[in-house]
């Protein structure tokens, strides 16, 4: 098989769904929420009763406009929507409505991270849509059930040229795609609700060869890795059938990732056949220079920026970078407590540590991060100055300042006497305790196996509750350890 693969190379495009933050639907004011009761998300308009006219949501447009800014884009001043003629059963129209001659936002491009350096994809394009309704087919094995409540809601469909060679890249540009989306705020960029969905058109040819191979596009990929896993089987199938002197042929698949195969849907259609004209019931859409200047003035620093700027100006490490850039709330409480400590890389360690552990392990997510950016900044400093341990404060006292937000830190430090214990009496108390209970020990460090120290240091931790001072502790461990066997 691995000859095989060497003989051909893939061609690969994306098809990226993403659904819209708005608070209603794209051409009414039925609300966009997720998870409503079936059909209770639905009025005449959404339902396409006779003499019912649409109105296009203005949010919908500089959200696509927000998206295409940042995808390098070319923002078409001019634009309008399509009837697309095809029958969706669960779309009450019975066509959809799409931009098809016009798309808002032409070309650019988006870059990625390859194991050779960066690459850029280029886009062909991205347009504004409506989404369709859902088909349900588990709750009745004659019946198919209609829920109308996401007909109409707001997509943008991100569309790239032909330009994607594996898996892996494909992988990484909807990883990027969606890191970018939740960055800006158009898209929640959850794939397990559908918000980012995912179609691939797949094709190979021999390398070396220019001409394009039939095209294969596999249908609703909603995780990363399913979008990986079924372009590496469909690759195969398409190289194992030309090795058999057998046709691809040109259709829709879907994805079974219970048998990891893909299967055939239906015939692909070619644009054509879906009679694209003009959508009579809405107007044109014109955005003026200073429209599209105004949305960019609002848009923040994109994460390859503000990678760029923890590198250069927090002096972090390019990997802690990309990490604290995985999720804007991440970026921007890391800057919050950097406004208040110069412990950068401490800041960058702890939140990818503990509060990040703390976080994952209560089903929080940084942007409902309890813990103040003033209380962890006086955490970081009280390790730094060695007035807690980090261990103490990793797994008490920050747990303490989650469940109790409004509290200070040094005060429940104080309260639940966490604090480094720095006196002698108590220190000499810890450490005559671990010597007695260690004569074994003790001798053979008194022998020259020095390393036992660390077992020591370990159980003097243990018995004080992490409250000795390491410093103080381990000193007064080597004087005690010096001192002739009695």
């Amino acid at each position: 098989m691995q000859e095989r693969n060497d003989t051909y190379e893939a061609v690969i495009g994306l098809e990226i769904h993403a659904r819209l933050a708005t608070a209603s639907k794209l051409f009414c004011a039925d609300s966009n929420a997720y998870g409503a009761e079936p059909n209770t998300l639905v009025s005449p308009i959404s339902l396409a009763h006779p003499g019912t006219l649409p109105m296009v949501n203005k949010n919908a447009i500089v959200l696509a406009t927000k998206m295409g800014l940042a995808c390098n884009c070319t923002i078409t001043p001019y634009n309008y929507f399509a009837r697309k003629n095809y029958f969706y059963p669960d779309l009450p129209k019975g066509y959809q409505v799409s931009q098809h001659t016009t798309p808002i936002c032409t070309g650019g491009y988006l870059t990625i991270d390859v194991a050779s350096g960066t690459r850029d994809i280029q886009l062909n394009r991205i347009h504004l849509e409506e989404d369709a309704g859902k088909s349900l087919h588990e709750m009745d094995q004659e019946t198919t059930m209609l829920d109308f409540n996401r007909a109409g809601t707001p997509l943008i469909e991100i569309v790239t040229e032909p330009v994607i060679h594996s898996s892996e890249e494909a992988h990484t540009f909807l990883a990027e795609i969606r890191r970018l989306v939740k960055w800006l705020d158009v898209c929640d960029g959850n794939m397990e609700e559908g918000s980012l969905r995912c179609d691939a058109n797949i094709s190979i040819r021999r390398k070396g060869t220019k001409k394009l191979g039939v095209k294969v596009e596999v249908k609703n990929l909603n995780s990363l890795r399913f979008l990986k896993k079924a372009i590496e089987t469909e690759i195969q199938r398409q190289i194992s059938l030309l090795h058999n002197e057998q046709p691809v042929i040109q259709e829709t698949r879907s994805y079974d990732a219970v048998k990891n195969s893909t299967f055939s849907m239906r015939e692909k259609e070619d644009a054509d056949d879906y009679r694209y004209f003009p959508e009579p019931d809405l107007p044109p859409i014109h955005l003026t220079p200073v429209f599209i200047q105004a949305i960019k003035e609002t848009m923040p620093a994109l994460p390859r920026e503000k990678e760029k700027i923890f590198v250069e100006t927090y002096n972090l490490p390019p990997s802690d970078a990309a990490r604290l850039c995985a999720d804007k709330a991440i970026a921007d409480y890391f800057e919050e407590v950097a406004g208040i400590s110069m412990h950068y890389k401490a800041i960058a360690n702890w939140l990818l540590g503990p509060v990040s552990k703390y976080l994952n392990e209560n089903k929080l997510d940084f942007s409902g991060n309890p813990c103040s950016a003033t209380n962890l900044a006086s955490v970081i400093s009280m390790v730094a100055e060695n007035k807690i341990s980090f261990s103490v404060a990793a797994s008490r006292l920050l747990p303490a300042l989650m469940e109790n937000p409004l509290a200070v830190a040094l005060d429940i430090a104080t309260a639940q006497n966490l604090l480094l214990k720095k006196d002698d009496e108590s220190l000499e108390k810890w450490v005559h305790e671990v010597i007695e209970k260690m004569p074994d020990k003790v001798k053979l460090y008194q022998q020259g196996k020095k390393g036992l120290i660390g077992l020591m240091m370990g159980e003097v931790k243990k018995i004080s509750k992490g409250k000795a001072d390491p410093a103080q502790a381990i000193k007064l461990l080597e004087k005690k350890l010096s001192e002739p066997i009695t």
